[in-house]
């Protein structure tokens, strides 16, 4: 599953994916949205099965830009799955 996770600067508004957002997320191959953050910082974890990160990138930054400036765009570099070791 393609992932990418948008890191912004936390504003005076709570993000929110609405339906218009979901939509044009939707058209863009995205399954599943996770929002996180801390005080300072909002991430917007977003995966779909035929969700293209590399293509999708300006299209996806561009649906988040009223949350302010300097967006970052992180992609994966590596995911692994874990299991407790064998007895």
């Amino acid at each position: 599953m393609a992932m990418v996770v948008l890191l912004m600067q936390r504003g005076d508004r709570e993000p929110s994916v609405g339906p218009t957002m979901a939509a044009g997320l939707a058209r863009l191959g995205v399954t599943s949205v996770a929002i996180v953050g801390d005080p300072q910082t909002v991430a917007v974890v977003l995966e779909g099965w035929a969700f293209d990160p590399a293509g999708s990138a300006d299209s996806v930054s561009a649906l988040f830009a009223g949350r302010g400036p300097g967006i970052r765009t992180l992609q994966p570099v590596m995911e692994m799955a874990v299991s407790p070791a064998g007895r």
